[in-house]
């Protein structure tokens, strides 16, 4: 139905001067004071479209409540786009103008407790319900604001529910089971969108439930079906640049905390540098996403990331060297499947890995080196690589044989 956008404009401000939510009943006395008079059904309409305005999402709402939809973007008033794991496509969604877009990011993030404005012209934050926002303004958009989110899946995965959805091939499902339980430390790497989050929490839904998980975060999104889960989230610095907490901050509280595990939700700055540590003072079975094209730039990724943080090139691959055991990678295919396509064993160069030289993946200066275990093709067979035995070796002289 369609109604006159200034009355019900007048009736939003109403609202809003007055910290009220719309209900029914004070919609419709709004409505006479304004001299309109509608039916039950009208009034609930009204009530529906204002609330959204006023405390949800807006016109996003019916999207971000749909079935499959992992992300909604909006990218002008005119241009909405939806990813439900076929792609992205545009719906015939609508903002009136610019001003209904801003006014929309505004609110959101003040409910997160965030600031954007010309001053503060971004934010990256969790609404609750556990939606990620993350918005632009200009100037730093200059064609209009801009606002992403992210929505978590309505529970949390099984490792056999990836098997059924073809993103874990079922010759790999014992082989992730025992990388995990056997507590060997792991990172699920991909691009943005391949899946990373949701792998690694069916994974972590395979720990031991005796287990104490530790989880750190920018803005939370892991929510693993497990017994005994903590969680840690970032803050950004207030206006005066103050307050700011970071991952790094936390990967060293999380240390104190008696943690079994010690999970970093994306790695991506000098917390990279407290993790390494952390798994390599007896934390095992620590893991974490990290975004890069392939197992073969996981070396080249942490080196960045540890060069920047401080760090030099030859103590970083050392510490990951003796930190880390395995990486799990993930692509996402042009019509919009996420899968695994290979799980590398982590060593020291082509020799170590391999044990005998030749066949390596992802060799930086003779350093840091992945070699493929398992690699597994567009059809889904899954085949050996050369660090096959390295990977088997692990898992056996920890007691687990698939």
């Amino acid at each position: 139905m369609k109604f006159d956008e200034t009355l019900l404009d007048r009736i939003r401000g109403t609202l809003a001067q007055a910290a009220e939510a719309p209900t029914p009943a004070r919609v419709a006395a709004l409505l006479r004071s304004e001299g309109a008079v509608l039916g039950d059904a009208a009034v609930l309409e009204v009530t529906e479209a204002l609330r959204a305005e006023i405390i949800g999402a807006g016109p996003l709402d019916p999207l971000l409540r749909r079935p499959g939809v992992t992300d909604v973007l909006v990218n002008a008033p005119d241009e909405v786009w939806i990813d439900d794991g076929d792609g992205l496509r545009r719906e015939l969604v609508r903002f009136r103008d610019e001003t209904a877009v801003r006014r929309l990011a505004v609110r959101l993030a003040a409910s997160a407790g965030r600031r954007l404005d010309d001053a503060v012209p971004y934010v990256d934050a969790r609404l609750a319900g556990g939606v990620r926002l993350h918005a632009v303004v200009p100037p730093v958009a200059p064609d209009g604001t801009v606002i992403s989110l992210r929505v978590p899946s309505g529970r949390a995965l099984s490792l056999g529910d990836l098997v059924a959805a073809g993103t874990v091939p079922s010759a790999l499902e014992p082989w992730l089971t025992a990388l995990v339980r056997a507590r060997l430390a792991f990172l699920i790497t991909g691009r943005t969108g391949c899946g990373k989050t949701t792998v690694l929490e069916a994974l972590l839904g395979v720990c031991d439930p005796r287990e104490r998980i530790v989880l750190v975060e920018d803005a939370g999104e892991l929510r693993p079906d497990h017994p005994h889960v903590v969680r840690l989230e970032a803050r950004v610095a207030n206006v005066e640049g103050a307050g700011r907490i970071g991952l790094d901050v936390l990967v060293r509280q999380a240390l104190r905390m008696r943690p079994d595990r010690i999970v970093v939700g994306e790695v991506r700055g000098a917390e990279v540098v407290d993790l390494l540590a952390a798994l390599n003072t007896g934390h095992e079975g620590g893991c974490g996403t990290l975004h890069a094209n392939s197992t073969a730039d996981v070396p080249a990724r942490l080196e960045a990331l540890g060069l920047a943080a401080g760090l030099g090139r030859a103590a970083v691959h050392a510490q990951a060297r003796a930190a880390l055991d395995a990486v799990v990678h993930l692509v996402r295919d042009d019509d919009g499947r996420r899968r695994v396509v290979q799980v590398d064993v982590v060593g020291d160069g082509a020799v170590d890995v391999v044990g005998g030289g030749g066949g390596s993946d992802g060799r930086v200066g003779g350093g840091l080196a992945t070699a493929a275990a398992f690699r597994v093709g567009g059809d889904g067979v899954v085949a050996r690589g050369p660090g096959f035995g390295v990977l088997a070796d692990l898992l056996a002289r920890r007691g687990w044989e698939p």
